[in-house]
C-alpha cells in the first residue's frame, strides 16, 4: 500500500506520512471547492437584493404602509372643522375657493361631521370616534393634515401616492426602497403586498409595481384569505433533496442562456430560488396558529368584522420580524363602497371601514412597541386622497386631493402631535403643505436613503421616486 498509482505518466513512492498529508490537501480542496461554489451560488442567488448600507444612518429597518384605498375623509378621521358643522346645509362661503371634483353638482350644500373628536394618548392629540383603539395609540403617531396630490381621480391618484407620478410605468416606493437596500430575508420576498379580500382597485397592479427597475424589485402580491401563498409545503412524495435538484437542473438551464443584461430572466432564476426557500423555511411565517391566544386578541382576529385585517396585520409584524423590507396592508378592494370611497354615505361607508381595520391598526402599533420594533419599524397610514366639505347626494361625500390627512408612526417619528392645517371647513391645505413627494422623501430619509442619490438611468435620464422635489417633513421626526 506503499505504492501510488502513476501521475502523469511517472512513478512516486510515498511513506505512510505523504500519502496522509496528500490525502488531507485532497479534502481541503474538495471542501475549499464546495465553499466557493455554495458563495458563487449565494451571491447569484441574493444578488441585487442582498443587504446594502444605507447612504446615512437609517432610522428605519423596514415600511409598513396601511394602505386606506378610496380615499378617506380627513374630516370624519383626524381634521376637526367645528365650523363645516356650524354651516351644514347651507352653501360654500364665497371666501373659500371652489375645488374641482368628480360628481358635486354646482349648488351642493356643506355637510357636517356625526362624529365626535376624542382627545387620544396624553398628548390630547384629536382623533374620530371611529378609532377607539387607535385613540390609545395617539402618542407614537404624528398626523399630517395639509397632504395633497394633483389628482381627483382614483387611479391618477393612486399611482401618484405610491410613485410620484400620476401615469403608470413608474416604480412604486416599495420598489425604490429594495432597489437602495436590498433585503435582510433570505428566504421571503424583499417587497410584499397584502391585498383585500374584495378585489382589485381602479389602478391595479401597476401602482405597486417596479416600473422601469430590473424586474428583481417587483413586489410579490400574497393571496387574499387565510392561504396567503398556495402550494407553500412540499408536494406529497417529493424529498427535499428531489426539490433541490429539480431547483438546479431549472438554474443550470436557464444560466445557459443568461445573457449579462437579462435583468427578466435573472428575476426568474432568483424567483425559483426564492419558492423553493420559501417551500423549506417559511410555512411557519404564515401560521398564526403559534400566536398566543392574547396577541390573536390584540389584532381581533377570530372576530367579525376584524378577523380579515387583523391577519394581515399580524403576518406583516411577522414580515419585519423577518427581514421583509417593504409591506402593504390594503383596506378596500372591489367597486366603490367596498373601499373607503363614500359617495353615497358617508357614516355607513365609514363606521364600517374603520369597524374592520381600528383595533388591527392599533394591535400592530402595540405589538411592535412592545416587542421593541416599532422604533426601527416606519408606519404609514392614509389613501389616495380625501372627501369634500360638500355634500354629494346628502349624505355623501366626493374625492377630494387639495387636502386631506395622513399618518405616521415608528421609525424615528416624533409621535403625539398633529401637524399642517387645512382652512376651517378642511377645503383646502394652507399651513405647511406636504406632497406624496414629501411623504415618499420622509420615507427614504428614515430609511438612510438619499433622495437625490437614489437614481436610476432609464433612457438617457437619471429618474429619481421624488422628481428632486421632495423635501423632509422634519416636524414630526
Amino acid at each position: 500500500m506503499n505504492n501510488l498509482l502513476p501521475v502523469s505518466g511517472t512513478s512516486r513512492i510515498a511513506d505512510r506520512r505523504a500519502f496522509l498529508a496528500d490525502s488531507f490537501c485532497g479534502f481541503g480542496a474538495m471542501a475549499l471547492t464546495a465553499l466557493l461554489r455554495q458563495s458563487a451560488a449565494s451571491a447569484t442567488e441574493s444578488g441585487p437584493l442582498a443587504p446594502r448600507p444605507p447612504h446615512f444612518q437609517a432610522r428605519a429597518n423596514s415600511v409598513i404602509f396601511l394602505f386606506m384605498a378610496g380615499g378617506p375623509s380627513h374630516l370624519e378621521t383626524f381634521d376637526p372643522k367645528p365650523l363645516l358643522d356650524k354651516l351644514s346645509g347651507q352653501p360654500r362661503p364665497a371666501e373659500f375657493a371652489a375645488a374641482k371634483y368628480q360628481q358635486i353638482k354646482p349648488g351642493a350644500k356643506l355637510l357636517g361631521v356625526q362624529r365626535k373628536f376624542l382627545r387620544g394618548g396624553e398628548s390630547g392629540t384629536p382623533i374620530s370616534d371611529l378609532f377607539p383603539h387607535t385613540a390609545r395609540c395617539m402618542d407614537d403617531i404624528a398626523v399630517i393634515r395639509s397632504c395633497y396630490g394633483d389628482k381627483v381621480v382614483h387611479s391618477a391618484a393612486q399611482y401618484e401616492l405610491f410613485s410620484g407620478r400620476t401615469v403608470p410605468g413608474f416604480p412604486s416606493m416599495g420598489s425604490w426602497v429594495t432597489y437602495g437596500l436590498g433585503t435582510e430575508s433570505d428566504s421571503l420576498p424583499a417587497y410584499l403586498v397584502l391585498p383585500d379580500p374584495d378585489g382589485a382597485l381602479p389602478a391595479g397592479l401597476p401602482m405597486y409595481d417596479n416600473g422601469f427597475l430590473p424586474s428583481t424589485y417587483q413586489p410579490t402580491m400574497l393571496r387574499p384569505g387565510k392561504t396567503p401563498v398556495r402550494n407553500l409545503g412540499m408536494p406529497a412524495g417529493t424529498s427535499l433533496r428531489q426539490r433541490r435538484k429539480t431547483i438546479e437542473l431549472i438554474r443550470n438551464l436557464n444560466q445557459i442562456n443568461l445573457d449579462p443584461g437579462d435583468d427578466e430572466l435573472r428575476a426568474r432564476i432568483a424567483a425559483f430560488e426564492l419558492a423553493f426557500k420559501m417551500q423549506t423555511q417559511a410555512p411557519e411565517v404564515f401560521d398564526l396558529s403559534h400566536e398566543t391566544q392574547d396577541t390573536l386578541d390584540l389584532y381581533g382576529v377570530g372576530k367579525g368584522p376584524t378577523d380579515d385585517y387583523g391577519r394581515r396585520c399580524l403576518l406583516a409584524r411577522r414580515m419585519v420580524e423577518r427581514g421583509v423590507r417593504f409591506t402593504v396592508v390594503v383596506s378596500g378592494g372591489g367597486g366603490g363602497n367596498l373601499q373607503w370611497d363614500a359617495h353615497s354615505d358617508i357614516e355607513e361607508n365609514h363606521l364600517r371601514m374603520a369597524g374592520e381595520t381600528d383595533q388591527p391598526v392599533a394591535g400592530l402599533l402595540t405589538d411592535l412597541k412592545r416587542r421593541g420594533l416599532l422604533d426601527t419599524t416606519l408606519v404609514l397610514w392614509g389613501g389616495e386622497f380625501g372627501r369634500s366639505p360638500e355634500a354629494q347626494g346628502g349624505k355623501g361625500r366626493d374625492h377630494h386631493n387639495v387636502g386631506f390627512s395622513m399618518w405616521m408612526a415608528g421609525g424615528g417619528v416624533q409621535g403625539g402631535q398633529a401637524i399642517g392645517a387645512t382652512d376651517a371647513i378642511g377645503l383646502r391645505a394652507i399651513e405647511d403643505r406636504y406632497h406624496f413627494r414629501d411623504i415618499h422623501t420622509t420615507i427614504l430619509h428614515q430609511m438612510g436613503l438619499d433622495q437625490d442619490e437614489l437614481s436610476y438611468l432609464h433612457q438617457g435620464r437619471k429618474e429619481r421616486l421624488t422628481l428632486v422635489h421632495g423635501s423632509v417633513i422634519e416636524q414630526i421626526l
